[in-house]
């Protein structure tokens, strides 16, 4: 097969190609375009290898790498896939592909690619923010088995069957509940991963509950705000989601309530221990307004900080 290698030059390297379509994609390959909304790729077919692209994708990406890869980059950093790796991406974020200082090389990694627009009115379309791990970063991709790697597989490969077929009024239902499926198994994937980096995952919650307690002790609260889960996800070197999702797998709250309940217990201390007022007390925990966290304690606690105070 004619297999021709480009290389996208741009002004400037750093530069950034909208690729807003599937069939744009396609045709960055070589690749056939089934369906405008929606697309199975086989890299093994490709027409075209891409020497260096950063792109900014306009649809949804699943892409099995079923051999060791070039360099792919997601935002500004480079990744060097293993085979069995799973990538997922969403639309407007960032990735590209480096083979600048090496030939580009034949695999036989294959993929999904879909648009908004396809699963819009659909309950996968209510559901797709479920699927966290499509805002986790590149290096935080799914790892399979070999069993798991024949599902994923055999999902893609009925999701092309249905492109192959004649279209009829049964297709689009069909294309998108085997994709809802696929994502399912993922899903259910990365829920054993977790477990299966259980230690790793514990030294990281105890990374985060002394993260937590020297931003109160600092008084890092009191510069920078309310601590975010961004901000300890950052401090992990992990994306807010996965590190999120992490958390919730070994605590039962998500990061969001972890660090709520936190400041709830801090919040108590301090209303009984010191001759503070409410006010300064909510300043010293990062609340910009005193009555946001009145309100919050009235939540957690069922009772206001004065009210609180008084009974104890």
């Amino acid at each position: 097969m004619f297999y021709l290698c480009i290389r996208l030059i741009t002004k400037h390297m750093d530069e950034i190609t909208k690729i807003e379509t599937v069939d744009q994609y396609d045709q960055l390959f070589g690749l056939e375009t089934l369906h405008p909304l929606v697309n199975v790729i086989d890299f093994s077919k490709a027409t075209r290898s891409v020497e260096y692209i950063r792109m900014n994708i306009g649809f949804y990406c699943l892409f099995l790498k079923d051999a060791k890869c070039g360099d792919l980059t997601y935002g500004r950093k480079n990744y060097d896939y293993q085979e069995g790796t799973v990538v997922c991406m969403a639309p407007g974020q960032v990735s590209g592909i480096d083979n600048r200082n090496r030939t580009a090389p034949r695999t036989k990694s294959i993929g999904v690619l879909f648009h908004p627009d396809l699963i819009r009115g659909t309950s996968l379309g209510q559901n797709i923010k479920n699927y966290t791990f499509f805002s986790y970063e590149v290096n935080e991709a799914l790892h399979l088995s070999d069993q798991e790697r024949e599902i994923v597989t055999d999902c893609i490969h009925k999701i092309r069957l249905e492109l192959e077929h004649t279209i009829d009024k049964h297709s689009k239902q069909l294309i998108v509940r085997n994709i809802e499926l696929l994502l399912d198994y993922c899903m259910r994937f990365y829920e054993r991963q977790f477990i299966t980096r259980n230690q790793a995952n514990k030294d990281i919650v105890v990374k985060f509950e002394q993260l937590l307690d020297e931003y109160f002790q600092n008084q890092v609260a009191m510069t920078e705000g309310l601590p975010s889960v961004k901000y300890f996800a950052d401090k992990a070197c992990l994306s807010p989601n996965y590190f999120g999702d992490l958390i919730k797998k070994e605590t039962g709250k998500t990061a969001q309530e972890y660090i709520q309940c936190r400041i709830i217990e801090l919040a108590k201390e301090r209303i009984l221990e010191s001759v503070q007022t409410v006010s300064q007390v909510a300043y010293e925990l990062g609340f910009q307004y005193p009555q946001h966290f009145s309100r919050l304690f009235k939540k957690h606690v069922g009772c206001t900080p004065n009210e609180y105070k008084q009974r104890n």
